[in-house]
């Protein structure tokens, strides 16, 4: 079955193109622009798109998070330097807001929302908090130890309608690289942190698209 399927906050277009290499309707959007020129990306407010068509799944793979995660905690105490307390806290009350929007939107029957751990005053903030289905490592979904999915940086999901993912790799962890934790200070030290695994995004696809179809061709068929 062919789902139309919505991947927000994604500007690589690496989980959107393995959906397509499945034979869906995969679109990414994102506020910015795609990194390689496509015609199945939209720019623009992922909250916007996704109440402008009917998708069957949303996928919400790269949320801002820098507020909302526990690495990120300690500046919501002592502001860094340029920023005072109050945009910290405003910044957090953003990334649960848009957490909140993607988490609980009514009419996609299956949604997905990615995000490393989260503290406590981001769980507080987050309409309907629950959580997270499951947690993994990009290395359990790595075949090749100089791969690019053989990488350590715990990721959390959740899901709504859809099965926590089934690695597919065969690594165990011993030679990961630590890489994304490590990145050199730059301007786009957070493109490349947030930049997603092949491996995760192959497994993505299979797993969700064929969980998404059967659940969605029972209710067509009643």
């Amino acid at each position: 079955m062919k789902l139309k399927v919505l991947i927000g906050c994604e500007q690589s277009g690496v989980v959107r193109d393995a959906f397509n290499a499945l034979g869906h309707d995969a679109w990414s959007c994102d506020l910015l622009p795609a990194e390689t020129p496509t015609n199945r990306h939209i720019v623009g407010d992922v909250r916007d798109v996704m109440m402008a068509d009917e998708w069957d799944v949303l996928a919400v793979m790269h949320p801002p998070c820098t507020r909302l995660c526990n690495s990120g905690v300690r500046w919501l105490t002592k502001a860094p330097p340029g920023r005072t307390l109050d945009d910290m806290w405003a910044e957090l009350d953003e990334g649960a807001a848009l957490f909140s929007a993607v988490w609980n939107v009514p009419h996609i029957p299956c949604v997905a929302v990615e995000n490393p751990v989260m503290h406590k005053h981001a769980k507080e903030r987050i309409e309907n908090f629950r959580p997270a289905t499951q947690s993994f490592q990009p290395w359990q979904f790595g075949t090749d130890e100089n791969g690019p999915d053989n990488e350590r940086k715990r990721t959390c999901l959740w899901l709504r309608n859809l099965p926590a993912l089934k690695p597919t790799g065969t690594l165990d962890g011993n030679t990961a690289r630590n890489s994304v934790h490590i990145a050199s200070p730059g301007a786009d030290r957070w493109r490349e942190r947030s930049r997603f695994f092949p491996g995760v995004a192959a497994a993505m696809a299979r797993q969700w698209g064929d969980a998404a179809a059967l659940k969605i061709g029972a209710r067509i068929a009643c």
